[in-house]
């Protein structure tokens, strides 16, 4: 009797099916943070070629100078970490079927700039960073029109 009692309650009470494209609740996906560290590289990326080279005699200023430089190359390969991790988290989370078939090309978009983040840790290229910045733009249009909003694009540089 009682299992009875429980089973019709559990017919009359049982969770309806629900389905989720991504890890968390709609709304936590924003690709202003890897706009951020796409920014830094950059920065780091013009700070590094605009170091000067101090004498090679001069001790003190050396010591300095490759304290600097391996700082700025640290941070340079942190956010380039991070802007790839930021985008492969869009890349493999937000975005669902229906967006791959209004943009055909999504996939391509996102690996291209996947292996600009890789091209900017290997290398100190303003033109990879500026280039990282570009797609991490054209991801934000895409990514905000999936939404039927239009959120102006901006730098803090």
């Amino acid at each position: 009797m009682f299992e009875k009692t429980l089973s019709a309650l559990a017919d009359k009470f049982s969770p309806t099916p629900v389905e989720a494209h991504c890890d968390g609740p709609c709304g936590i996906y924003d690709p202003s943070s890897a706009r951020v560290t796409a920014e830094a590289v950059l920065s780091m990326t013009k700070k590094i070629n605009a170091l000067e080279v101090p004498a090679a005699t001069d001790k003190k200023a050396m010591i300095a100078y490759q304290n600097t430089l391996t700082r700025f190359i640290q941070i340079k390969e942190q956010q380039a970490e991070l802007t790839k991790r930021e985008l492969l988290i869009l890349w493999g989370d937000y975005f669902k079927p229906e967006h791959l078939q209004a943009i055909p090309d999504l996939h391509d978009i996102f690996w291209k700039a996947a292996k600009l983040c890789s091209a900017c840790k290997v290398n100190v290229s303003e033109e990879s960073a500026t280039e990282l910045l570009k797609a991490v733009e054209k991801i934000h249009g895409l990514f905000w029109k999936t939404k039927n909003r239009q959120v102006a694009w901006y730098t803090a540089g």
